[in-house]
């Protein structure tokens, strides 16, 4: 890969500004600093505006904001917006729930290759340890492996391993041909240039479910290899009741469907969007 490209860490957020405020923490507390923060907001209040002026205020990166209103859940018309405004070569998407490791920016750089796309994995944290990191703002970024440790042991979190244990880039993290396993926005990296051919996300998706898995789909179909980022840039998954899925079966066939076609653009996304007023 070309020496130290810009990279532009995109986070998507709902009127979650206590969540957001640890995801942004974790940002901030990055070793690998040659990264701006795009959030990419679906139509959240004033209190979470209020919370990236503060953190922004401070920030030794630079920290974009960019909003729509809030019309029902518009996750890849939010991450387009969030990929028209981007600075950087390289993209790393990461929602406004999932705390980054310190050297979550270095490992996924570590991983970036020409033409391929990188997808990570997440930690779940309980319902317990959340409203205990969210109440006392707590560091999550910054603990140590014995207090992961525990609340592996006490049912804090799902696994433990993948915290303390950090692989390098193996052969084995190639993924040949279209695995659905795996593929998640809350933790992949991408090149900006890969995702402008393929039209970035697609929103003619509607509700939860699937989004991620088409732009993905739709990448392999354009020639771009996959690599599994486990074991190296996990985030740490603040818990949260989980949204309808009424709209999953539309959309997972229709994910099935652009893998039988061989589509590669999206319907409606990056060449569509409305110029900024």
């Amino acid at each position: 890969m070309t020496r130290d490209p810009l990279i532009t860490v995109v986070i998507t957020t709902y009127n979650r500004p206590d969540a957001l405020e640890l995801v942004l923490n974790g940002c901030v507390a990055q070793t690998d600093r040659h990264f701006e923060i795009v959030i990419a907001d679906d139509g959240s209040g004033a209190p979470t505006r209020e919370t990236i002026e503060r953190i922004a205020a401070r920030a030794p990166v630079p920290i974009a904001h960019v909003w729509q209103p809030d019309e029902g859940f518009r996750a890849a018309a939010s991450r387009n917006k969030g990929i028209a405004r981007a600075r950087g070569d390289y993209l790393i998407f990461l929602d406004g729930d999932c705390v980054p490791q310190r050297d979550f920016v270095a490992r996924h750089r570590a991983l970036a290759a020409p033409r391929t796309v990188v997808t990570g994995s997440r930690i779940l944290l309980s319902p317990r340890l959340t409203q205990q990191a969210l109440a006392r703002r707590l560091p999550l970024d910054a603990q140590p492996a014995s207090f992961w440790l525990r609340e592996r042991a006490t049912g804090g979190i799902n696994k433990v391993l993948p915290l303390v244990v950090k692989l390098p880039d193996l052969p084995q993290r190639r993924v040949k041909g279209f695995v659905w396993r795996g593929i998640k926005t809350c933790n992949l990296a991408v090149w900006r240039s890969d995702a402008f051919a393929v039209n970035g996300f697609d929103e003619t998706f509607t509700g939860w479910g699937h989004e991620d898995a088409d732009f993905v789909a739709r990448l392999h179909n354009a020639g771009v290899a996959r690599k599994r980022g486990f074991w190296a840039t996990e985030v740490l998954h603040l818990w949260h009741r989980e949204a309808s899925r009424e709209r999953e079966g539309p959309n997972h066939a229709k994910v099935l469907a652009r893998l039988a076609n061989g589509s590669t653009r999206a319907e409606c996304g990056l060449d569509e969007l409305a110029p900024a007023p």
